[in-house]
């Protein structure tokens, strides 16, 4: 029986020195897509992706380009596209990968609704910003025009902020898994899944505007399509102590209980590394199933136990 992966890729991980062009972020797409390719003889493969800069930059096309016959699109929208775009990209690298091998497998993006709470504390206090930088001005124009939440961005400027509620359910969690079981490589809950609220007596869904945290939400998946290993992989080979500075230490082979111990004392920035920690540490509660934080480059040999950050009960 091959072991069941989930692979929480990044939104800067689709993107190489930054750049936004849709041909430079197919170019980091094909490498990622013959790393998976590498993979999928020994595993059952779900891929989930960030969409930072990605949603960024639609954002920033629907706000410059509406008008009132054609109005920017809703935030919850504008994710689905970005599900859309990245899927595409990385359905067509990994298949491309498969042709260049003489493989034939199967790859298929689902795009992803996420069920969230409307009454979590997260709506009460947005904080998730989003979307391009204003003047002071512009940003409280816009806010009372369009009921946005805005603040200032750490003195680069303002700009809008969201909720970023925990996930709760994934609505096609059913398809997912018999399409993994088909023998399909899945990518489902891109940029944390579309985030939707299901009414109580109906439990009809409903878009609602925020962003979903894209490991929070890769490991609700991982959990409901009953994986065998999550993982978190980001720009650095493992989590580390005291990251940047001369004491920098390589967390490695590590319990939950310990990760438990350091983010007390305040070892893991949010915004950064907290939430795969604490996503990685989440899903390796449960006994015969490990957490791992790791790079693209140390992918293979971090699943094999021989690098990364291996987090267990």
């Amino acid at each position: 029986m091959k072991k069941r992966i989930v692979l929480a890729l990044g939104g800067n991980a689709l993107q190489k020195n930054g750049e936004a062009t849709a041909e430079a972020q197919k170019k980091v797409a094909i490498e990622v897509g013959e790393k998976i390719a590498e993979l999928a003889n020994k595993y059952e493969i779900i891929i989930a992706h960030g969409n930072g800069p990605q949603i960024g930059n639609i954002l920033i096309h629907e706000e410059k380009a509406a008008t009132d016959q054609a109005p920017a699109m809703p935030l919850e929208t504008a994710v689905a596209m970005s599900q859309g775009q990245i899927g595409y990209w990385l359905t067509q690298a990994i298949n491309n990968a498969f042709l260049k091998a003489g493989k034939n497998k199967k790859v298929a993006t689902i795009v992803s609704q996420v069920v969230v709470d409307k009454n979590d504390s997260a709506f009460k206090d947005p904080t998730k910003p989003i979307g391009q930088f204003y003047s002071k001005k512009e940003a409280k124009t816009l806010a009372k025009k369009n009921g946005w939440t805005v603040k200032e961005d750490a003195g680069r400027g303002w700009r809008r902020v969201v909720a970023s509620p925990k996930p709760i359910d994934i609505v096609e969690k059913k398809s997912i898994q018999e399409l993994v079981e088909d023998g399909v490589i899945v990518i489902a809950t891109g940029g944390g899944g579309i985030p939707v609220t299901r009414t109580k007596v109906l439990k009809r869904l409903k878009g609602i505007d925020a962003v979903i945290d894209k490991d929070y939400a890769a490991e609700k998946l991982a959990e409901l399509t009953k994986a065998d290993i999550f993982v978190s992989v980001t720009a650095v080979p493992n989590a580390y102590l005291n990251f940047g500075t001369k004491e920098q230490t390589a967390l490695k082979n590590i319990t939950v209980k310990e990760i438990n111990h350091l983010k007390k004392y305040g070892y893991f920035k949010a915004g950064s590394m907290l939430p795969k920690i604490e996503a990685a540490a989440k899903f390796a509660e449960k006994p015969g199933r490990t957490g791992i934080i790791t790079d693209i480059k140390h992918l293979a040999a971090a699943l094999e136990g021989k690098a990364g950050t291996i987090i267990t009960k």
